[in-house]
């Protein structure tokens, strides 16, 4: 699959790209790493008019099967007697920051 990119006074034109034989599209790197995309990630295509729009979506089940994985291996903290001990918990085990 082939992208061209061309540049206007300062600004870029879209990306042109190809439809490959199993109707698979390429996203170009510099949208795709704009966007933060990474491989296993969903895209929602939908029709407007006569353009297709592609738009990043993340699913509750992906989110869960992350949270379930932490819980498995021990990357969980609580229960909480109250909201200050949670508030207490959360300040010790804050990351550094890395400014």
């Amino acid at each position: 699959m082939k992208t061209q990119v061309k540049e206007r006074k300062g600004q870029r034109a879209p990306a042109a790209v190809k439809i490959g034989m199993s109707r698979q599209v390429v996203i170009p790197k510099r949208i795709h790493d704009d966007l933060g995309l990474a491989p296993g990630d969903y895209l929602e295509v939908e029709r407007e008019g006569d353009r297709v729009v592609f738009t990043p979506k993340t699913f509750v089940e992906r989110r869960l099967a992350e949270g379930l994985y932490d819980v498995r291996n021990g990357r969980v903290h609580g229960p909480f007697v109250s909201p200050s001990a949670l508030i207490r918990s959360l300040r010790k085990t804050k990351k550094p920051n890395h400014s």
